[in-house]
């Protein structure tokens, strides 16, 4: 009888350990589930970004629109063939912001010189469109190389937007720039 009254006695005792080895536990799954929370938004924004970029290229007659949100690249039919494009280290910078674009070439003979038109602005936030009023432009031009090369990376200044304002680039009116063949140096007699 006494043995019993003992293991009734610790019972409680045990219980109330088991309750703080669970607590233990606690902190450590809210922070995982705070984290896969985290990921599901991020995955949610960008599903919605690149659905906004998808809509947008499909109306669009030409040139190709990215959208920095939706992290991926996309296809340019253009007069110099078929492009990938793509936005990479998108940063802030002095008064806007700094980024790399990236256009290769699935034609084997590589990319030619060539120039074409940049629009970057805001979209709006509810129907995901370009804001006209808002929509700044500037030209680039990737010089001829002496070897044919698949890709050519042009560094971005995007003034007046931060990383975080900056809702869409588009690339357009690429045209290839006819430059001179180059000049084989001769000796002189």
């Amino acid at each position: 009888m006494r043995t019993r009254y003992r293991v009734l006695t610790f019972l409680p005792a045990l219980l109330l350990l088991a309750g703080c080895a669970e607590q233990r536990q606690m902190p450590k799954l809210q922070n995982q589930i705070g984290q896969l929370n985290q990921q599901l938004q991020t995955l949610t924004d960008q599903a919605t970004a690149l659905e906004r970029q998808n809509a947008l290229n499909s109306q669009s007659t030409s040139g190709v629109y990215l959208l920095p949100a939706a992290q991926t690249s996309t296809m340019l039919e253009s007069s110099i063939g078929r492009l990938i494009v793509s936005l990479r280290n998108i940063e802030t910078e002095a008064n806007g912001t700094s980024a790399l674009l990236h256009i290769r070439t699935l034609d084997a003979k590589g990319l030619p010189a060539f120039g074409a038109q940049l629009d970057w602005g805001r979209l709006d936030s509810v129907s995901g469109k370009p804001l006209a009023g808002d929509t700044q432009t500037q030209s680039f031009v990737v010089s001829p190389t002496l070897l044919p090369k698949a890709e050519a990376i042009i560094e971005l200044r995007l003034s007046s937007l931060t990383p975080e304002e900056l809702g869409f680039i588009r690339v357009h009116q690429v045209q290839e720039i006819q430059s001179p063949p180059p000049v084989a140096a001769t000796e002189s007699p």
